[in-house]
């Protein structure tokens, strides 16, 4: 089939290349000048969910509410908020009731499991580096920080996910370079969990997608879809359509906007995260693989010879403005764990990146109910860890065949009941 795919982040080239493995004739088409230039530039690198604990079904609703008056709450509102911004919040209230929580989550947990072989197989495959660690930390400042993670940690061990208590002396052993300084009740090991860098995993599958004949035209902006038997695409400044016998959709945040005039409504909110990346001054006092502060819910990697200290969730604000506050807990908590591991007087990049997430956090796969359109969109901040599972199953969805993971609440039907 002559198959075209809308996006080139980490999801839009994954995809590409196994719908190419599978022996289709694939374009992507990006409006950006090269791949992973949004949500997929600069991300926290985490590969697996499991730091990612089930936790009380409050919401972001309910934890903006609780942090109003804080300076350091883990999600801010912008003063830009719109109608639909609210309207999507309130969505996203309802969706974390106890009823429907531990179903999101468990889906996202399937999908991610089954991302993480997909990609250790194209990894060994394809000889694809990365800057791959294995392993993370949990990392709990007190014993009420420990209490909470209880809940979510009983739901991990049902879950069939890996995981050890440590102490702190057991945690340094691990993380040698932990400052002794910030106080530290336990930590959970997760031997299962990786992180690497999605930029860089991206740039490299490009060109193995090109050999199975992949073409990428850059630059390129998608204005509207047509769906028939022969989907058609028309490309802003071309007045010649191009016909696929399939269109997929990744396209992050503008998928939104392209299926709305084709009656498919996509709760989409731009939901920004914040990362800063800087070189390793002192290699020993470096993060072997990646730590997450369970307090302010930011991690810190090593990748290579950076390490990147990614969290905070912003909604409302800007593209081009970043939040002073979140960046200085980013700074706050590299310096409570790893003190002069990074160079931070010059060349620190500074990243804000719009996820595009649907209210329930999980992401949508499959057909969009129109011919010849298929969907792969709204992984959130869980791009990178759900990218190599979601494109194998969409490749296999396209081709008529049954996906090896569970689609069950995966696909577009969740939204309409």
């Amino acid at each position: 089939m002559k198959v075209a795919v809308i996006g080139a982040g980490v999801v839009g080239v994954s995809t590409a290349y196994e719908l190419a493995a599978d022996g289709h004739q694939v374009t992507v088409f990006e409006r950006r000048s090269a791949a992973a230039e949004e949500a997929s530039f600069a991300n926290a690198g985490l590969l697996t969910l499991g730091t990612a604990l089930p936790g009380p079904p409050s919401g972001m609703l309910a934890t903006v509410v609780q942090g109003l008056f804080s300076r350091n709450a883990p999600v801010q509102l912008g003063w830009g908020l719109t109608g639909s911004e609210l309207a999507w919040l309130w969505k996203q209230r309802r969706a974390q009731q106890p009823s429907a929580y531990l179903a999101h989550h468990a889906r996202l947990q399937r999908l991610a499991g089954y991302s993480a072989e997909r990609l250790q197989t194209l990894t060994h495959q394809l000889h694809l580096d990365y800057d791959r660690s294995e392993g993370s930390l949990l990392l709990l400042r007190t014993a009420k920080e420990l209490a909470q993670a209880q809940p979510g940690l009983q739901w991990l061990r049902e879950a069939g996910v890996a995981w050890q208590q440590l102490d702190a002396e057991a945690a340094r052993r691990h993380e040698p370079a932990l400052n002794a300084d910030t106080p530290l009740a336990a930590a959970i090991h997760l031997p299962g969990d990786a992180v690497g860098n999605c930029r860089q995993f991206t740039m490299l599958l490009k060109p193995q997608a090109q050999q199975l004949g992949v073409q990428f035209e850059f630059n390129c902006t998608v204005a509207r879809i047509e769906p028939a038997q022969a989907a058609t695409i028309f490309i802003a400044n071309e007045s010649t359509p191009r016909r696929f016998d399939a269109v997929v959709v990744c396209a992050g945040l503008a998928s939104a906007a392209l299926l709305r005039p084709l009656g498919v409504p996509i709760p989409l909110a731009a939901v920004a995260g914040y990362s800063l990346s800087a070189a390793i001054r002192e290699p020993l006092n470096a993060p072997v693989s990646a730590v997450v502060d369970g307090q302010h819910q930011i991690s810190i990697a090593r990748m290579g010879q950076r390490v990147r200290v990614a969290g905070g969730i912003t909604m409302g604000s800007r593209p081009d403005t970043k939040n002073p506050a979140t960046i200085a807990r980013l700074y706050k908590v590299l310096y409570d764990w790893f003190p002069g591991a990074a160079q931070l007087a010059s060349n620190v990049q500074i990243w804000k990146g719009a996820r595009p997430t649907l209210p329930d956090g999980t992401p949508l796969i499959g057909p969009s109910g129109l011919p010849g359109v298929w969907l792969n969109l709204g992984h959130g901040s869980y791009g990178w860890a759900l990218a190599s599972g979601s494109a194998r199953a969409t490749a296999d969805l396209v081709a008529g065949r049954v996906p090896e993971v569970d689609m069950d609440g995966l696909g577009l039907e969740r939204l309409r009941h």
